[in-house]
């Protein structure tokens, strides 16, 4: 073997190694919760349309105000959940409906698309001038896909899209040699889909739209060719919306897939004057309301810079700061450039096309940066699409390669915080209680099941496996009640007594288990769950160095004791 082709062999080796714990992370599972909406915009949503489990349909689903698709959700979280019912109702799996397969089957789905990801780094990488091993290293490490791009969120869907669309308007094959322009069909199919599944992928699909629009113009000599070429896009971008139309229209007329599939017990007219009389576009409801800086005001509002000085850091570290080093670096050019009067018009496309791909990729990381960032409401998860320019561009001529000690240690902490840490203890505390709440002992008797959620994200009552018919279990989210509506919800059920057979449960962080003690309700038992990291209530720094570190990262599951019992 050539010395030279050692360091690829390495990199290739380092590569598999980092995908089979991309697999079995997810399998193993992440107990790390990083947002609500990774499981209210799809999972909760189909376990309770296709699996009939007691759910918490988020408003953004509601036949009143649909804002998001249901095409991708059934794709994805409803196909999974569709074959695991199917296993059960064959008798080929008997108990294949549970917590660990509501949490992650459909997290799986999303592990196998996240190495389109790492295709589309291998197949461009060449054409950016990067090692396509060492970009798939960088990619593979990344905490963003190890986290992030395992979960069901709608920003790994944009991702993925924004992945498939670079690949597709690509003007060069790996060997360096300039390629055939793609056709629009694909194109057009992609941008539609993203923008379906989140309006804000235009702002992704702006600079590879502009770049295959420059190629196109470039490459053809006859004005008709170029005509079709975008001729095609839009018929085919048509056609794909009124897919979705048509799909969303449907399921929000028929308030959900149980009425759905009912839906051929009635005439085909009067399916299609459903249709003409109620036309349903969810990204322009998405729109409408996002728009509105009263209802954005209501999810968190930041600073317009918050996406370039905290999400990026936080999300790609020294990554994101060489990219802005090269930013400032390539605009001070440019500008030096003008005022010599040098070149001073070169057209959009010859910026695009005959420039070095430095510039290039740095468009495709700030223009999509810079339009999310005219939003007030700004999270780290909305950047994470920006992993594959960033990656590309890291790598080309070894930018990241004197910082790769920084990076690796950056990414573990990362992934320790957010995949382990971060509302760590909900998801397991669930699996807790789905045991519980089926027990035989639960079987064979009458009990009533309060559990009671205080200081903690939402609970996905889909984990819990309660079918809607079950009215024994009541699920409460307190939300971050105060201390005084805390307490009378919890001395309310301990002095409750209707139910002779009733079990009430509390799951509150420890950092906020001092408050519980002054309510003055007893516990027949407690259980703690570690580790649980609340930044909604962070923990006390003198206790992380005393002997009751622990409780501080933790959750616990407190049952209540009844007046009657402690006597």
């Amino acid at each position: 073997m050539s010395v030279s082709a050692q360091p690829g062999m390495g990199a290739r080796g380092l590569w598999a190694l980092l995908a089979a714990l991309r697999a079995g992370w997810c399998l193993l599972p992440q107990a790390g919760y990083l947002h609500p909406d990774e499981f209210f915009q799809s999972p909760e949503v189909m376990a309770g349309d296709i699996l009939n489990l007691q759910v918490y349909y988020p408003w953004e689903f509601l036949s009143s105000s649909p804002c998001r698709t249901v095409v991708f959700p059934l794709m994805t979280s409803g196909i999974t959940y569709w074959v695991i019912k199917s296993l059960q109702q064959l008798d080929i799996c008997s108990s294949c409906i549970n917590s660990y397969t509501l949490l992650v089957s459909p997290r799986l789905l999303f592990t196998i698309f996240s190495f389109i990801l790492d295709y589309s780094v291998y197949r461009l990488a060449p054409s950016w001038e990067a090692d396509p091993w060492k970009a798939l290293v960088l990619l593979a490490g990344s905490y963003v896909t190890l986290v992030f791009y395992t979960r069901t969120f709608t920003n790994t869907l944009e991702g993925l899209l924004f992945a498939l669309l670079m690949l597709l308007v690509s003007s060069r094959k790996p060997n360096g040699s300039l390629a055939e322009p793609t056709s629009g069909p694909l194109i057009g199919i992609v941008t539609t889909a993203g923008f379906f599944n989140r309006p804000t992928f235009l702002a992704f699909a702006l600079m590879p739209l502009l770049y295959w629009a420059g190629f196109i113009v470039d490459s053809q000599r006859s004005t008709k060719t170029v005509i079709n070429h975008f001729l095609k896009l839009v018929l085919c971008a048509c056609f794909t919306a009124i897919v979705f139309i048509t799909a969303d229209t449907f399921y929000f007329t028929s308030v959900g897939l149980d009425n759905l599939y009912n839906i051929k017990k009635n005439s085909l007219f009067h399916v299609i004057g459903q249709l003409n009389e109620k036309m349903i576009v969810t990204p322009f409801n998405f729109l409408s309301y996002n728009l509105n800086p009263h209802n954005l005001a209501l999810h968190g509002s930041h600073p317009r810079v918050t996406h370039f000085t905290v999400n990026g850091m936080m999300l790609f570290g020294i990554l994101h700061i060489l990219a802005i080093g090269a930013g400032c670096k390539m605009l001070k050019q440019y500008i030096c450039q003008l005022m010599q009067v040098k070149s001073y018009y070169h057209g959009s496309s010859g910026l695009l096309l005959h420039s070095e791909s430095k510039p290039t990729l740095l468009l495709f990381y700030f223009v999509p940066l810079a339009f999310l960032s005219l939003f007030s409401h700004q999270e780290p998860r909305f950047l994470i699409p920006l992993i594959l320019p960033l990656v590309l561009f890291s790598t080309s001529q070894n930018r990241a390669m004197k910082w790769k000690y920084v990076i690796v240690i950056f990414n573990m902490l990362g992934a320790l915080l957010f995949g382990c840490l971060h509302q760590g203890g909900l998801i397991p505390c669930l699996f807790r209680l789905e045991q519980l709440v089926h027990s035989p002992e639960s079987s064979n008797y009458a009990r009533h099941y309060t559990l009671l959620f205080a200081h903690t994200y939402m609970p996905p009552r889909s984990l819990l496996n309660i079918k809607k018919k079950d009215t024994h279990i009541e699920v409460i989210d307190m939300a971050g009640s105060e201390e005084e509506t805390l307490c009378q919800a919890v001395e309310q059920r301990a002095n409750d007594f209707t139910c002779s057979d009733c079990h009430v449960f509390v799951i509150i962080p420890g950092t906020f288990r001092a408050t519980i003690t002054k309510c003055g309700v007893s516990f027949l038992n407690e259980t703690l769950i570690f580790p649980h990291l609340s930044m909604e209530d962070p923990p006390y720094l003198p206790f992380l160095f005393s002997g009751n570190w622990r409780s501080q990262l933790g959750l616990y599951i407190l049952q209540l004791g009844r007046v009657q019992q402690s006597l």
